[in-house]
């Protein structure tokens, strides 16, 4: 069986509201298991003989819209492409608290990075990755303009950002 990592964008907190008890039988449905879910905005892990990640994601998208009547965009991980994240971290001599990690649906080709200088605040910090930006954000992410839809826009990418706590723990949990 395969462990896999799924991170829901926007879910209970841009108006589209789930569950997590719905979420977690929406999985079951589709004869995944072992799932579990990890706080109220869609981290999912589970269990598939399936070994094509990217096929996953487009069930679970597809079946999200028939079940809940939205669209939404799912980041699909396994165990050890989330290890490499976490251990990939250029920030981690920086206050734990305040390190954010925003995956990427894909690649991504390229960036201006006077975009980037231009709307940062000074104290912020980021790195890009092949599919990952890790931000450093002192004010908190609330304050920050380097946010998914910032990063959505520029890359034409599908993005969603947890914090680092959030995502050691979706690490431990897939363990």
């Amino acid at each position: 069986m395969n462990v896999y990592i799924s991170l829901l964008r926007g879910v209970n907190v841009g108006g589209h509201k789930i569950l997590m008890t719905q979420l977690k039988e929406l999985y079951e449905s589709l004869h995944l298991v072992d799932v579990k879910t990890y706080i109220q905005s869609g981290n999912v892990i589970f269990q598939s003989r399936d070994n094509d990640g990217y096929r996953l994601k487009n069930i679970l998208e597809q079946e999200i819209e028939r079940v809940f009547n939205f669209q939404i965009s799912i980041i699909i991980m396994t165990r050890d492409e989330l290890k490499k994240v976490i251990e990939n971290n250029p920030f981690s001599n920086e206050d734990k608290n305040k390190i954010y990690i925003t995956l990427l649906s894909t690649s991504f080709k390229e960036i201006s990075e006077i975009e980037i200088k231009n709307v940062k605040d000074k104290n912020e910090k980021y790195y890009l990755g092949k599919k990952v930006i890790y931000l450093f954000l002192p004010q908190g992410y609330g304050r920050t303009k380097l946010n998914n839809n910032f990063f959505e826009r520029k890359l034409k990418v599908a993005a969603t950002t947890r914090n680092l706590k959030t995502i050691k723990k979706l690490y431990e949990l897939a363990k």
